[in-house]
């Protein structure tokens, strides 16, 4: 049976693969396709990585946490988070540029990054902030940048978008920091070109961005693996996601955290 299950996975997957090359747009599939809980869906999201991993030769440095606020829940009709696998090949740090043209239709999220000092490892009654707080090496301002492949947000499912690795398509790193102010409090701000276009602060995401890496760690935990020293985890944008619609550059300032810059070249 588990055979079974991988195998129809991996035709999935590699569906998934072709429809990335070929530029075809997101359409829901997991019904049709019988993916039929979040388990499979999961079970396709593995192999799709690790059929992306052969195919450009990296590794996977993390996670991103989707749907984490109240907001994007809404904005995609999804009422739980998700999570999604972060490659090597797809990290890049403050001040880079991408070019809109690379991917489907191209998004971008501001978030907070972490990354993890120890391993962590979810119990029973689940994790506490102290707990999350103490596996942490350091903080950091950060942008997720998405690839929805002009999705109709009127008929996503979360089955589909699990499979399709929550629709990660890269990260953007400011300056990690072993002290940081309390989280939850901090305010966000997006611009576009120096305008300030949205705002949020860390409480908008699951009460405060360690709860979603306790959400993280418990999701690990069931499908038989955990977070490892060195993780990077992205804990969910803390406004909607933002489409560029001409070269422009992307800003997210985090009070008491710094700030982060992606150019997005159309």
């Amino acid at each position: 049976m588990e055979e079974a299950i991988r195998a129809e996975a991996m035709k999935i997957a590699e569906m998934l693969v072709d429809e990335h090359r070929r530029g075809v747009r997101f359409r829901p599939f997991a019904a049709a396709l019988g993916i039929a809980n979040a388990s499979r869906a999961y079970a396709v999201q593995r192999e799709y990585v690790r059929l992306l991993c052969e195919a450009r030769g990296a590794t996977p440095i993390g996670y991103k946490i989707g749907l984490t606020s109240k907001r994007m829940q809404e904005m995609c009709g999804i009422d739980s988070p998700t999570a999604g696998v972060v490659l090597s090949d797809r990290v890049h740090q403050s001040g880079a540029t991408v070019t809109g043209s690379n991917y489907g239709r191209i998004g971008v999220e501001f978030e907070i990054a972490v990354r993890l000092g120890q391993d962590l490892l979810a119990r029973r009654g689940g994790l506490t902030l102290e707990d999350v707080a103490e596996a942490i090496d350091a903080v950091c301002p950060a942008i997720e940048i998405v690839d929805d492949r002009h999705s109709d947000y009127k008929s996503l499912e979360a089955f589909s978008l699990i499979a399709d690795n929550s629709w990660n398509a890269g990260i953007v790193l400011g300056e990690f920091k072993r002290l940081w102010p309390g989280l939850g409090a901090i305010e966000g701000i997006a611009l576009l070109d120096g305008k300030p276009i949205d705002r949020g602060v860390g409480r908008d995401v699951l009460g405060h961005p360690f709860h979603s890496v306790a959400w993280l760690a418990g999701h690990l935990a069931e499908i038989g693996t955990k977070l490892r020293t060195g993780d990077i985890v992205m804990t969910g944008s803390l406004v909607t996601t933002k489409f560029p619609e001409r070269s422009s550059i992307y800003r997210f300032d985090v009070s008491g955290l710094g700030a982060v810059e992606l150019t997005v070249a159309m």
